[in-house]
Protein backbone atom coordinates (compact mmCIF):
# COMPACT_ATOMS: atom_id res chain seq x y z
CA UNK A 1 0.00 0.00 0.00
CA UNK A 2 1.07 3.39 -1.33
CA UNK A 3 1.04 5.71 1.83
CA UNK A 4 0.97 9.23 0.82
CA UNK A 5 -0.65 11.35 3.92
CA UNK A 6 -0.89 11.13 7.74
CA UNK A 7 -4.28 9.70 7.75
CA UNK A 8 -3.20 7.34 4.98
CA UNK A 9 -0.43 5.94 7.30
CA UNK A 10 -2.95 5.60 10.48
CA UNK A 11 -4.81 3.56 8.23
CA UNK A 12 -1.94 1.21 7.11
CA UNK A 13 -0.47 1.03 10.88
CA UNK A 14 -3.93 -0.27 12.13
CA UNK A 15 -3.60 -2.96 9.43
CA UNK A 16 -0.06 -3.44 10.85
CA UNK A 17 -1.24 -3.83 14.27
CA UNK A 18 -3.70 -6.16 13.65
CA UNK A 19 -1.63 -8.44 11.37
CA UNK A 20 1.81 -7.94 11.99
CA UNK A 21 2.03 -7.07 15.41
CA UNK A 22 -0.87 -8.74 16.65
CA UNK A 23 -1.75 -6.60 18.84
CA UNK A 24 -4.74 -6.75 21.29
CA UNK A 25 -8.04 -5.56 20.19
CA UNK A 26 -8.17 -3.57 23.19
CA UNK A 27 -4.05 -2.22 22.62
CA UNK A 28 -5.49 -0.99 18.98
CA UNK A 29 -8.39 0.68 20.19
CA UNK A 30 -6.64 2.78 22.80
CA UNK A 31 -3.48 3.40 20.40
CA UNK A 32 -5.45 4.63 17.26
CA UNK A 33 -7.85 6.85 19.72
CA UNK A 34 -4.90 8.62 20.42
CA UNK A 35 -3.13 8.65 17.46
CA UNK A 36 -6.53 9.67 15.56
CA UNK A 37 -6.56 12.91 18.34
CA UNK A 38 -3.35 13.87 17.42
CA UNK A 39 -3.04 14.12 13.54
CA UNK A 40 -6.93 15.51 14.01
CA UNK A 41 -5.35 18.46 15.96
CA UNK A 42 -2.22 19.19 13.90
CA UNK A 43 -4.65 18.92 10.51
CA UNK A 44 -6.09 21.76 12.17
CA UNK A 45 -3.12 23.30 13.31
CA UNK A 46 -1.71 23.55 9.80
CA UNK A 47 -5.04 24.17 8.43
CA UNK A 48 -5.27 20.63 6.08
CA UNK A 49 -4.69 17.04 6.33
CA UNK A 50 -0.82 16.44 6.61
CA UNK A 51 1.87 14.87 3.77
CA UNK A 52 3.69 11.56 5.01
CA UNK A 53 6.58 13.41 4.95
CA UNK A 54 5.44 16.26 7.48
CA UNK A 55 4.99 14.15 10.51
CA UNK A 56 8.78 14.08 10.35
CA UNK A 57 9.10 17.95 10.66
CA UNK A 58 6.47 18.67 13.62
CA UNK A 59 8.59 20.22 16.60
CA UNK A 60 8.95 19.36 19.98
CA UNK A 61 6.27 22.72 20.90
CA UNK A 62 3.87 20.98 18.18
CA UNK A 63 3.51 17.51 20.29
CA UNK A 64 3.00 19.40 23.74
CA UNK A 65 0.69 21.79 22.28
CA UNK A 66 -1.62 18.71 21.47
CA UNK A 67 -1.06 17.38 24.88
CA UNK A 68 -1.71 20.74 26.77
CA UNK A 69 -4.94 20.65 24.41
CA UNK A 70 -6.06 17.45 25.12
CA UNK A 71 -5.78 18.26 29.41
CA UNK A 72 -7.75 20.97 29.07
CA UNK A 73 -10.29 19.30 27.42
CA UNK A 74 -10.05 16.48 30.29
CA UNK A 75 -10.10 19.22 33.03
CA UNK A 76 -13.02 21.39 31.26
CA UNK A 77 -15.54 18.24 31.39
CA UNK A 78 -14.27 17.26 34.85
CA UNK A 79 -16.04 20.67 35.85
CA UNK A 80 -18.98 20.72 33.90
CA UNK A 81 -18.91 16.96 35.14
CA UNK A 82 -18.07 18.10 39.38
CA UNK A 83 -19.09 13.60 40.01
CA UNK A 84 -16.27 12.38 37.58
CA UNK A 85 -13.01 10.42 38.68
CA UNK A 86 -10.82 13.05 37.30
CA UNK A 87 -7.98 13.56 38.95
CA UNK A 88 -4.54 14.83 38.58
CA UNK A 89 -2.73 11.18 38.57
CA UNK A 90 -5.64 9.91 35.77
CA UNK A 91 -4.63 12.77 33.53
CA UNK A 92 -0.56 11.87 34.26
CA UNK A 93 -1.85 8.57 33.34
CA UNK A 94 -3.45 9.49 30.44
CA UNK A 95 -0.69 11.94 28.97
CA UNK A 96 1.95 8.32 29.79
CA UNK A 97 -1.02 6.61 27.52
CA UNK A 98 -0.70 9.35 24.16
CA UNK A 99 3.22 9.56 24.29
CA UNK A 100 3.20 5.88 24.52
CA UNK A 101 0.48 5.39 21.67
CA UNK A 102 2.70 8.49 19.57
CA UNK A 103 6.27 6.86 19.92
CA UNK A 104 4.81 3.40 19.16
CA UNK A 105 3.20 5.11 15.92
CA UNK A 106 6.21 6.38 14.57
CA UNK A 107 8.12 3.77 15.60
CA UNK A 108 6.25 2.12 13.12
CA UNK A 109 6.39 4.97 10.52
CA UNK A 110 10.66 4.42 10.94
CA UNK A 111 10.34 0.82 10.15
CA UNK A 112 7.97 1.03 7.31
CA UNK A 113 8.36 4.23 5.97
CA UNK A 114 11.65 5.79 6.73
CA UNK A 115 9.68 8.79 8.59
CA UNK A 116 11.54 9.47 11.86
CA UNK A 117 11.45 12.89 14.16
CA UNK A 118 14.01 12.96 17.21
CA UNK A 119 11.34 15.92 18.80
CA UNK A 120 9.50 12.77 20.38
CA UNK A 121 12.35 11.59 22.11
CA UNK A 122 12.38 15.04 23.83
CA UNK A 123 8.68 14.35 25.77
CA UNK A 124 9.03 13.19 29.21
CA UNK A 125 6.51 10.95 30.46
CA UNK A 126 4.79 12.43 34.00
CA UNK A 127 5.65 10.92 37.38
CA UNK A 128 2.60 8.62 38.65
CA UNK A 129 1.56 6.77 41.49
CA UNK A 130 2.26 3.13 41.58
CA UNK A 131 -0.74 1.49 41.34
CA UNK A 132 -0.97 -1.81 43.22
CA UNK A 133 -2.69 -4.59 42.34
CA UNK A 134 -5.52 -5.58 45.13
CA UNK A 135 -6.23 -9.10 44.94
CA UNK A 136 -9.08 -11.44 46.62
CA UNK A 137 -8.06 -12.85 49.59
CA UNK A 138 -7.57 -16.49 49.63
CA UNK A 139 -11.10 -17.35 51.44
CA UNK A 140 -12.50 -14.91 48.64
CA UNK A 141 -10.85 -16.43 45.60
CA UNK A 142 -11.65 -20.10 46.71
CA UNK A 143 -15.12 -19.05 47.42
CA UNK A 144 -15.74 -17.05 44.31
CA UNK A 145 -15.95 -19.69 41.63
CA UNK A 146 -19.05 -21.98 43.69
CA UNK A 147 -20.70 -18.91 44.99
CA UNK A 148 -20.84 -17.53 40.79
CA UNK A 149 -22.37 -20.43 40.08
CA UNK A 150 -25.34 -20.95 42.75
CA UNK A 151 -26.43 -17.51 40.60
CA UNK A 152 -26.73 -19.39 37.64
CA UNK A 153 -30.57 -20.18 36.84
CA UNK A 154 -29.22 -22.71 33.92
CA UNK A 155 -27.16 -26.08 35.93
CA UNK A 156 -25.53 -26.38 33.00
CA UNK A 157 -24.31 -22.69 32.65
CA UNK A 158 -23.59 -22.84 36.25
CA UNK A 159 -21.17 -25.56 35.87
CA UNK A 160 -19.53 -22.98 33.06
CA UNK A 161 -19.31 -20.21 35.21
CA UNK A 162 -17.58 -22.62 38.24
CA UNK A 163 -15.21 -23.60 35.35
CA UNK A 164 -14.02 -20.45 34.27
CA UNK A 165 -13.39 -18.75 37.34
CA UNK A 166 -12.14 -22.05 38.84
CA UNK A 167 -9.24 -21.39 35.62
CA UNK A 168 -8.71 -18.11 36.18
CA UNK A 169 -7.75 -18.17 39.81
CA UNK A 170 -6.04 -21.68 39.62
CA UNK A 171 -4.06 -20.62 36.47
CA UNK A 172 -4.04 -16.84 36.81
CA UNK A 173 -5.13 -16.10 33.34
CA UNK A 174 -6.45 -12.79 31.71
CA UNK A 175 -10.59 -12.79 31.42
CA UNK A 176 -9.48 -12.42 27.94
CA UNK A 177 -7.02 -15.91 27.75
CA UNK A 178 -9.78 -17.60 29.43
CA UNK A 179 -12.38 -17.52 26.86
CA UNK A 180 -10.45 -17.32 23.74
CA UNK A 181 -9.61 -20.85 24.47
CA UNK A 182 -10.96 -23.78 22.51
CA UNK A 183 -12.13 -27.39 23.80
CA UNK A 184 -9.71 -28.87 22.13
CA UNK A 185 -6.91 -26.98 23.73
CA UNK A 186 -8.21 -28.74 26.93
CA UNK A 187 -8.15 -31.81 25.13
CA UNK A 188 -4.61 -31.42 24.01
CA UNK A 189 -3.35 -31.10 27.76
CA UNK A 190 -0.77 -33.15 28.38
CA UNK A 191 0.95 -33.97 31.92
CA UNK A 192 -1.23 -31.06 33.08
CA UNK A 193 0.01 -28.72 31.38
CA UNK A 194 -2.21 -25.89 29.18
CA UNK A 195 -1.19 -23.96 26.36
CA UNK A 196 -2.32 -20.50 27.05
CA UNK A 197 -1.59 -17.73 24.20
CA UNK A 198 -1.20 -14.76 25.71
CA UNK A 199 -0.44 -10.18 24.86
CA UNK A 200 0.74 -10.34 21.65
CA UNK A 201 0.62 -13.38 20.24
CA UNK A 202 3.08 -15.04 22.82
CA UNK A 203 2.00 -18.44 23.87
CA UNK A 204 3.45 -19.88 27.51
CA UNK A 205 2.65 -22.88 29.98
CA UNK A 206 0.73 -23.45 33.24
CA UNK A 207 -0.03 -25.92 35.12
CA UNK A 208 -3.66 -27.15 35.36
CA UNK A 209 -4.17 -28.59 39.49
CA UNK A 210 -6.36 -31.21 39.58
CA UNK A 211 -9.72 -29.22 41.06
CA UNK A 212 -9.03 -27.06 37.82
CA UNK A 213 -9.11 -29.73 35.49
CA UNK A 214 -12.20 -31.45 37.59
CA UNK A 215 -14.40 -28.31 37.39
CA UNK A 216 -13.21 -28.23 33.32
CA UNK A 217 -14.64 -32.04 33.02
CA UNK A 218 -17.04 -31.09 34.78
CA UNK A 219 -18.34 -28.66 32.50
CA UNK A 220 -16.79 -30.25 29.05
CA UNK A 221 -19.37 -33.29 30.48
CA UNK A 222 -22.57 -30.65 29.39
CA UNK A 223 -21.13 -28.65 26.99
CA UNK A 224 -23.76 -27.67 24.37
CA UNK A 225 -21.16 -28.96 21.29
CA UNK A 226 -17.78 -29.97 22.57
CA UNK A 227 -15.73 -30.63 19.46
CA UNK A 228 -12.32 -29.16 19.25
CA UNK A 229 -12.78 -25.86 17.43
CA UNK A 230 -15.70 -25.00 19.76
CA UNK A 231 -15.35 -21.90 22.25
CA UNK A 232 -14.50 -23.32 25.34
CA UNK A 233 -16.93 -21.08 27.40
CA UNK A 234 -19.78 -20.12 25.32
CA UNK A 235 -22.68 -18.08 25.57
CA UNK A 236 -26.60 -19.35 25.06
CA UNK A 237 -26.41 -19.31 21.53
CA UNK A 238 -23.47 -21.24 21.25
CA UNK A 239 -20.61 -18.31 20.46
CA UNK A 240 -17.84 -17.38 22.47
CA UNK A 241 -18.77 -15.89 25.76
CA UNK A 242 -18.91 -12.27 26.26
CA UNK A 243 -16.35 -10.71 28.65
CA UNK A 244 -18.81 -8.67 29.78
CA UNK A 245 -21.52 -11.15 30.88
CA UNK A 246 -18.71 -13.43 33.02
CA UNK A 247 -17.88 -9.58 34.56
CA UNK A 248 -21.17 -8.74 35.67
CA UNK A 249 -21.58 -12.19 37.09
CA UNK A 250 -18.76 -11.60 39.13
CA UNK A 251 -20.27 -8.10 40.12
CA UNK A 252 -23.69 -9.25 41.34
CA UNK A 253 -21.68 -11.80 43.07
CA UNK A 254 -19.17 -9.38 45.36
CA UNK A 255 -22.26 -7.47 45.91
CA UNK A 256 -23.88 -10.02 47.47
CA UNK A 257 -21.14 -10.59 49.86
CA UNK A 258 -20.22 -7.18 50.67
CA UNK A 259 -16.71 -7.38 48.52
CA UNK A 260 -15.51 -4.37 47.31
CA UNK A 261 -15.46 -2.71 43.57
CA UNK A 262 -11.90 -4.19 43.41
CA UNK A 263 -13.14 -8.02 43.06
CA UNK A 264 -13.16 -8.38 39.32
CA UNK A 265 -12.15 -11.21 37.54
CA UNK A 266 -8.87 -9.56 37.23
CA UNK A 267 -8.30 -9.18 40.73
CA UNK A 268 -8.08 -13.22 40.63
CA UNK A 269 -4.92 -13.31 38.43
CA UNK A 270 -4.01 -10.83 41.36
CA UNK A 271 -5.32 -13.50 43.41
CA UNK A 272 -2.96 -16.47 41.98
CA UNK A 273 -0.09 -14.21 41.89
CA UNK A 274 -0.22 -12.68 45.49
CA UNK A 275 -0.94 -16.11 46.66
CA UNK A 276 2.20 -17.56 45.04
CA UNK A 277 4.19 -15.38 46.43
CA UNK A 278 3.15 -15.48 49.97
CA UNK A 279 3.85 -19.19 49.77
CA UNK A 280 7.40 -18.85 48.74
CA UNK A 281 6.77 -18.82 45.05
CA UNK A 282 9.93 -17.17 43.22
CA UNK A 283 9.36 -14.12 40.99
CA UNK A 284 10.98 -15.54 38.00
CA UNK A 285 8.42 -18.31 38.55
CA UNK A 286 5.81 -16.31 38.75
CA UNK A 287 6.95 -13.63 36.10
CA UNK A 288 6.63 -17.53 33.83
CA UNK A 289 3.33 -18.06 34.81
CA UNK A 290 1.43 -14.96 34.44
CA UNK A 291 3.49 -14.52 31.06
CA UNK A 292 4.71 -10.83 32.37
CA UNK A 293 7.30 -9.86 29.49
CA UNK A 294 9.32 -7.74 32.13
CA UNK A 295 10.18 -8.96 35.87
CA UNK A 296 8.98 -5.10 36.49
CA UNK A 297 5.55 -6.20 35.84
CA UNK A 298 5.48 -8.70 38.28
CA UNK A 299 7.54 -7.14 41.17
CA UNK A 300 4.67 -5.05 42.06
CA UNK A 301 3.11 -7.82 44.15
CA UNK A 302 5.76 -7.39 46.56
CA UNK A 303 4.92 -4.01 47.06
CA UNK A 304 1.33 -4.81 47.09
CA UNK A 305 1.87 -7.40 50.59
CA UNK A 306 3.89 -5.39 52.80
CA UNK A 307 3.10 -8.08 55.41
CA UNK A 308 4.79 -10.81 53.22
CA UNK A 309 8.12 -8.67 52.88
CA UNK A 310 8.16 -8.22 57.00
CA UNK A 311 7.85 -11.97 57.59
CA UNK A 312 10.92 -12.37 54.84
CA UNK A 313 12.91 -9.46 56.71
CA UNK A 314 12.52 -11.31 59.56
CA UNK A 315 13.45 -15.25 58.84
CA UNK A 316 16.16 -13.33 56.74
CA UNK A 317 18.14 -10.76 58.72
CA UNK A 318 20.42 -11.85 60.69
CA UNK A 319 19.11 -9.26 63.73
CA UNK A 320 15.72 -9.30 63.02
CA UNK A 321 15.24 -11.26 66.11
CA UNK A 322 16.96 -8.62 68.51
Amino acid sequence: MTVHAAHEALTAWQDWLTYEKRASKATRTAYLHDVSLALGFFSRHFGGDLPLEALGDLKLADFRSWLAHETNRAEKAARLHPGSRHTQDGHARSRARRISALRAFYRYLEKEHRITNPALALLRNPRMKTRLPRPLTPEAARMAPDGIADQTINNGFALRDAALFTLLYGAGLRISEGLALNVGDIERISDDILFVTGKGGKERAVPVLPQVRQALERWLAVHPAPHAGAPLFCGVRGGRLNPGVAQRAMRQWRMSEGLPDSATPHALRHAFASHLLQNGADLRTIQELLGHASLSSTQIYTLADEHHLMEVWQKAHPRADR
